[in-house]
């Protein structure tokens, strides 16, 4: 299904939110049956390789770049700092209004407007993913740094795309389905960016030869690339969500209003006061995970874990707790209400970190590795799907992908920013120092959680 779209649109003007407003609890308890049969439909399925395609390129500009890195011999705090590139995430929130409104010449006449830019974003990731591959850091750092951000910019954009065609694409009792469905394939996606890239960087390795190789490295990134087309066909082959109606603006300065003011406007016309609340728990919720994460791959390294090692703990104990721990949260959300299920996500986030304090202590410990791993994914998952749901819950479907990237951004730009000082930390204090204070940031989030969950939903939401 497309939609034909004039140069300039406006939104309606309806301002009705498309759930509860304060996620408290679900409109009526479904029943265990129906809880698990929501994961069968075909939507909840499509998500899950929708999923994927947006879980993949994460990995391969953060963790798994890092231990690439760090395996070149790039330097702690250059790799620290070289995360900023995530900052593209944290403000997809600028260029949302035009994925939300603009449509794509050709495309958009062809695919709709949802999938559109979901199909150019997922082309502009796999031609940054096949230049990262073609270029040694050691020789030149740049032009990785550059194709990393064209990585990060298009995976931006498909994020934007990819939210506002789940919202769209079923009702609000399903919602949480949906995001626990995203979840796995994103989990799943993470698993190969990391294990899998690692396990194929390991393999493409010339045997007798010791030290770094880069064309193992290009073998595994061009992978990447490539397993980005199960992106490419499941847009192809999806329906487009329902076109909902846009009424014509008078002029350039009108669609700017109504594109990207009129988004922000409406959030605040209906939560008030209560807003400030709402985005200081979006602006912390995931900072445990999110600083933590940077530094775990060149934690693997220093601590002696080989590329095979490291690749088949993720690959096994991490891939059913990564399941495990999103199909738990997704459905616990839908029995039991979001902000209970937020709540135990934030604890077990910031305790996981604890684990590899612990682990830091351990020396070369495989199994030591494997019951951090396995603990670290389940509440990963847990938080993820519950978050996702509670982010879903406050958007106003008219302007689906504009707030939610606003949400979302929000989520990673004070954690990326901190980020950016891991290695340094890392370096004047040490892996266990490092990581007992990422657990301590993750304290405040409780807080807020209790205090949004005691929120009392806006008159007209």
């Amino acid at each position: 299904m497309s939609e034909k779209t004039p140069s300039f649109t406006a939104s309606a003007s309806s301002h009705e939110p498309s759930v509860n407003t304060s996620g408290t609890t679900p409109a009526a308890k479904a029943g265990w049956r129906d809880v698990w049969k929501v994961y069968t439909e075909a939507a909840t399925l499509r998500m899950l390789l929708l999923g994927f395609s947006a879980g993949l390129p994460l990995l391969l500009v953060f963790g798994t770049l890092s231990f690439w890195l760090r395996e070149a011999g790039i330097d702690r705090t250059t790799i620290g700092f070289l995360s900023w590139v995530g900052l593209a995430y944290g403000f997809k929130w600028v260029w949302a209004p035009l994925v939300d409104r603009l449509p794509i010449p050709v495309l958009t006449r062809l695919l709709g407007r949802r999938r559109s830019w979901l199909l150019l974003s997922q082309l502009t990731i796999i031609a940054a993913l096949v230049g990262m591959a073609l270029t040694d850091p050691r020789l030149a750092l740049m032009p990785v740094v550059w194709c990393a951000l064209a990585v990060a910019f298009g995976s931006a954009t498909q994020d934007i795309a990819l939210d506002a065609y789940r919202i769209e694409s079923a009702d609000v009792q399903r919602q949480a389905a949906l995001a626990a469905s995203y979840q796995t394939g994103y989990r799943i996606a993470m698993i190969w960016a990391g294990a899998g890239a690692l396990w194929i960087a390991a393999r493409a390795e010339v045997a007798g030869v010791t030290g770094y190789q880069q064309g193992a490295w290009q073998t595994a990134y061009l992978v990447m690339a490539v397993s980005m087309l199960l992106g490419v066909a499941t847009v192809l082959l999806s329906p487009e969500p329902a076109a909902r109606p846009l009424a014509p603006s008078r002029n350039a300065a009108e669609w700017l209003k109504s594109a990207l003011v009129e988004p922000f406007a409406d959030f605040l016309r209906r939560y008030g006061k209560q807003a400030v609340l709402i985005l200081a728990l979006i602006a912390i919720y995931r900072i445990s995970d999110v600083v933590m994460g940077i530094m775990a791959n060149p934690f693997y390294v220093d601590m002696g874990y080989t590329k095979d090692e490291v690749a088949a703990v993720t690959k096994i104990y991490g891939v059913i707790m990564t399941l495990a721990g999103a199909f738990i949260g997704g459905a616990l959300a839908m029995r039991f209400g979001v902000m209970k299920v937020l709540m135990l996500g934030a604890a077990l986030s910031a305790g996981s970190n604890l684990l590899f304090a612990w682990l830091g202590s351990r020396g070369h410990d495989v199994n030591a590795l494997i019951f951090v791993i396995s603990a670290d994914n389940l509440s990963s998952g847990i938080a993820s799907a519950a978050f996702i749901a509670y982010l879903s819950s406050l958007t106003n479907i008219n302007y689906s992908a504009t707030q939610y990237a606003l949400f979302s951004s929000m989520m990673l730009l004070l954690p990326k920013f901190l980020a950016g000082y891991s290695g340094k930390y890392v370096d004047a204090f040490g892996y266990t120092h490092f990581f007992t204070a990422t657990a301590i940031l993750g304290l405040p989030v409780l807080v807020l959680v209790w205090l949004a969950s005691r929120m009392k939903k806006p008159e007209g939401a």
